[in-house]
Parts: structure tokens; sequence; C-alpha cells
């Protein structure tokens, strides 16, 4: 069985096993090699390595397969790479021409199953070169410990644009999503049972389908695997519009907050501190991110200065000893003070950084989006009328386009749509003509935005007794369905299984008289398994705290999430503005 995610985290579960299906697999004491890869799995390494990493298995250069590269006829290549035409194309310029190879033999090592296409094409052109051909079932990211993507930013549009001439394309992204999550599964060493959000949309439906499909082949081939039957783990896919509150309400926990706010690319921070520009990589490497980055800004700004306290005060308890034994210890602490110290700066202008945005014009916004989103205000009053609630914001001067247009969203869903006249003006009077579509384009999820009649609102769970910040209050609708999957809560109907599951996981717990019944049934279930999240198009980063959160609460039971890519409030906007756009006017961007 693969280990506990949340002790060794995702990321290692994953270079372990690229560590035993690729590198052990080829290592040979004392040889070399050049190691290739194409954007996908430069993207994969990255996640989960250092150059160190692969330094110590061997690898002395690391190439992007489709750049121009010199021969070095004397190494050997070691091919890691996806299994497209493109990637493969650019295997075959280095062996496949009649002139000299590249490289002294290839080791060829795909993501994910080949097709007999391209696997023919290899075999043709040039067999002899060719020492390994195998695939390894790693096609995913692993993000955080507990968070995957599948780096297709692109099926957000495929899976919700109301094209119809994208129907294959669509068709073709749900295969190959199904193919993707089949290999979360099996890294994972699990073959769960494979449930779904039933309404409004059929994806996820469709696409619980072709996993189970999938799933049910893969452990039928794969021989090293002792698992044949179901494991006691869950598999639950939901399609986005099933939370679009979380989605455009501004968070106040760090890591949420940070990349909603500030400019952070590729997990990348830009600071200034001393008159210098730096920057800093946001990572699970920091453990005092990991440490703080679920946590309430309030929070936060309390917690930096009281390390900085801390390591300063240690620091000078061993300045005070003159002793040789003392400037030894302390010569040895140096490096580990420095380093503490520039993590704590780092997240200290992080934190300063976000406030700053927050007092200028967030905290306002705040009150008005949790009393929209919860129907209640901080005394848990009821909210009588939204659109009084809402007008101060559309009338601010200080407010740009898109947060208004996020407030105007939260008050459409909170009253679970509106009618097209008041649409209308509302977006006449904010002047947004040109962005109506971000607000408009919501129905293609499924979301009420001008619907034909009235539609009741999901309830929720009560947290009123739970302790928040006033502005805080909203609470992401997956920590609902986490906790009601876990205990055994889901509504069957609403969440239907595809497959026949095991009897762990069907509902009543109910035994046969022949049958001694188990005081400790939901125990015994929930034991050692793992929740496994799919979300078809995207995850906000308040949701990928929620999994942490749950899986502290319910240590038996790990909580593992993952989509497509990951949100940010504008970007998501951006997204939908363009869903009913001609295909060739979308620009798709990767996660980088």
């Amino acid at each position: 069985m693969a280990p506990p995610v949340t002790e060794r985290g995702l990321k290692s579960v994953v270079w372990q096993k690229i560590k035993a299906t690729v590198f052990d697999d080829c290592k040979k004491e004392g040889e070399w090699k050049i190691l290739l890869l194409d954007e996908f799995t430069t993207k994969l390494l990255a996640s989960c390595c250092k150059m160190t990493d692969l330094l110590a298995e061997g690898i002395t250069v690391v190439e992007n397969i489709y750049k121009n590269r010199e021969p070095v006829r004397q190494m050997k290549a070691l091919y890691f790479i996806s299994p497209t035409s493109k990637s493969v194309d650019c295997f075959l310029r280095d062996f496949g021409g009649k002139s000299e190879h590249k490289y002294k033999a290839a080791y060829i090592y795909f993501t994910d199953f080949c097709p007999d296409s391209l696997f023919n094409k290899i075999k043709a052109s040039c067999s002899k070169s060719v020492r390994r051909c195998k695939e390894i079932n790693i096609s995913f990211i692993p993000l955080e410990s507990q968070v995957y993507t599948l780096d297709v930013p692109d099926a957000f549009y495929y899976c919700y644009s109301p094209d119809p001439s994208n129907a294959s394309g669509k068709d073709t992204i749900m295969e190959a999503m199904a193919e993707q999550i089949v290999t979360v599964c099996a890294t994972l060493d699990e073959n769960p049972g494979v449930r779904y959000k039933s309404k409004p949309l059929d994806n996820a439906s469709k696409l619980a389908q072709l996993v189970e499909k999938k799933l049910e082949n893969y452990y039928k081939i794969d021989e090293k695997s002792l698992i044949k039957g179901k494991t006691h783990s869950q598999l639950i896919i939901i399609d986005r519009g099933f939370d679009p509150v979380s989605t455009v309400v501004h968070e106040l926990t760090f890591q949420a907050m940070a990349y909603d706010l500030l400019p952070i690319e590729n997990d990348t921070y830009k600071y200034k501190t001393d008159g210098k520009e730096k920057e800093a990589i946001l990572e699970e490497d920091d453990d005092l991110w990991v440490k703080i980055r679920h946590r309430h800004i309030a929070v936060v700004l309390e917690e930096i200065p009281k390390l900085m306290k801390e390591i300063s005060s240690t620091k000078k308890a061993t300045e005070g000893k003159t002793s040789l034994s003392a400037l030894t210890q302390l010569m040895k602490k140096m490096p580990h003070f420095r380093k503490q110290i520039t993590k704590q700066v780092v997240h200290l202008n992080l934190a300063e950084d976000c406030m700053n945005k927050f007092k200028s014009n967030i905290e306002k916004l705040c009150k008005t989006e949790q009393d929209l989103a919860l129907g209640t205000d901080a005394e848990g009053q009821k909210v009588k009328d939204a659109m009084r609630v809402l007008l101060p914001v559309l009338l601010s001067k200080n407010h740009d386009n898109y947060d208004k247009i996020r407030a105007i969203l939260l008050y459409i869903f909170s009253i679970n749509g509106t009618t097209e006249e008041n649409l209308d003006r509302l977006i006449q009077n904010v002047k947004i003509e040109n962005e109506s579509d971000m607000i408009r384009n919501w129905s293609y999820l499924g979301v009420p935005i001008v619907p034909p009649s009235q539609q009741g609102k999901p309830s929720r769970k009560d947290r009123s007794a739970e302790e928040t910040f006033q502005l805080s209050r909203w609470t992401p609708f997956i920590k609902d369905i986490l906790e009601d999957a876990i205990d055994n809560r889901l509504d069957s109907k609403e969440w239907p299984y595809c497959s026949q599951c095991p009897a762990v996981w069907n509902g009543s717990g109910a035994v046969s008289a022949r049958q001694k019944p188990r005081t400790n049934y939901l125990e015994d279930r929930k034991n050692g398994s793992k929740l496994i999240i799919f979300v078809i198009g995207g995850i906000t980063y308040s949701e990928m705290r929620c999994a942490y959160e749950v899986s502290q609460a319910h240590k038996s039971c790990e909580v593992v999430i993952g989509s497509t890519h990951i949100l940010t409030p504008r970007k998501l906007l951006d997204d939908i503005k363009m869903l009913n756009k001609p295909k060739d006017k979308v620009s798709f961007t990767k996660d980088e």
C-alpha cells in the first residue's frame, strides 16, 4: 500500500514512484545519463524533486526535448515524456534519421498509456537503439502534499462552452482527464468507489463513468498490483458550478488572500527590501509557509513578529556567552538563523502587501460580500434587502470593475437568480456592458443567473457555533461535502455511485442477519481510507485549505483534492467571459 498521504505528502509519494519506476529501472553504477523532458514532465519533476535529487540518480544534464541540442554520442539518454505525437516526433529526430544518432542509446518512459500508433512509429524507426520503453502511469502534477492538478486549464472552455462545434474536443478532453485521474488513483494504490454530483449538468456523470471503466481496465491489466476489487476509498467528481460563491468572495486566509490580491505568478512573489528587488518561491519546502498559509491574515500578522522575537532572543542568548564552545555553536547556527530570518522577512512583506490592499479598498467590500454570501449579517440577523447591501459597493469610486462584478455575482447567487430587467439595469448603472459576459455566462455552469422560474437554494450546515472572524464567516461548500462523505451522510440520489461500491461505503452500513453486526462500523470503514476529490473546471485556494482542515479533524481519513487547474477569482472571470466566444478567439494558458 502507498504510504499515508498526509505523513509524507503527495509530492513525496510521486517522487518515490518516479525514482523506483524510472531511475532505479535504468541505473548502472558509475554511469551518467542525460535526461530529456517535455513541457508536462518538466512541471512534474519540478513539483516533486530538486536538481540535487536528479544528480543523486546519475543525471548529469537535463534538456528540453523540443529544443535543438548538440549530440553527445558517448552518453545514454533517458527520455521521460508524455505519450503525445509532438514528444515522440522530437525523440525520433534524435534517433530515427539515417544520420548518426544524437546519443549512445535511449531509455523511454511515458507518463501514461502510449497509443499503438506512436509505439509502432518508434518500433519501425529505431528499435535497436531503444533499451527500455515503459509506461509509468503518473499523469498529474502533485502541487502540494494533498493537492494535485491535471494541468489542463483548457478543459474549462471545452466542458462549459455552449458551442456545439466543440463537442469532439470535449470528448477528447474528457477521455484524457479520465486517464489522468486513473493515474492519481494508481499512484495512491487505490481502486475507489466512484461517485458524482448528479445535477445540474452531466459532465461529472460522464467523467465518472469514463473513470470507472478505465479503473476497471487498469486493475485488470496491471499484474504488479495486488488490488483487484474496490478499496475502502471514495473518488467524488463534481462540476465547478456546485459552489460559485467560493470562487468570487474575498478570502482572508493567507495563501488565498495573497494569490487573489497580489500579482503572484508561478508561485513567485516579488518584493522590495532595503531598496532591493527580491523574489521568493512560496513552496512546501518552507516550513513557515506550510505553518501559516491557511491561517487568517490577522493571526499571521500577530505570529510573524513573535517568531522574529524568538529567533533574535535565541541569538542574543548565544551571543552573550563568549566561551569558545558558545562561539562555535553560534557559527554553526548562523546560516540557520539567516535562513529563518529571511523566511520571516518574506512572509512579513507578503502579509503587509496583502494588508495594504485590504485597508485601501477590500475591507469595506468584505462585510458586504459576507452578508450577501450568507444571507445574514455579523449579528446573525437575516438580510432583508440584498440590493440595499449591494448598492454602496456599486456607487463607490474605490472599487474596480472586477470587484463590482464579484459583488453583483454574490448578490445574484444570494437570491438564486434575478430578472433580465434587473440584470440589465445593474450592468448599465455600473457601466460594465463590455464585461457583462462575466456575469451572464455563469448560466453555462448550471448556475441560475436569469432562471425561467425561481429555484430553491441548497441547504447548508449550521456553523453559527463555530468561532470565526466577522469578515470570514463564509465556509466553502466543499467542506460540507467532505465532512458528509466521511460520515456517510451524502444523499445517494444526489451523489450516485457509478459502480457496485464496496459495502463499507454503500450508505446504511446494514448487514445481513446471518452476519455478526459490527458495532464499530464507521470506524472500521474510515480507518486508513482516502477521500479523493476531483472538480471539473478549477479549485480555489480556500477549497484546498478545507481539504487540510477536514483531514486534520478526521485523522483516520485523508482528503486528496484536485482539479483541472487552480483558480483565482480574476482568472476565472476572464475564462467565464470567453465561454461564448469561438475557439480561435480563446487563448489557453497553462499553470506554470
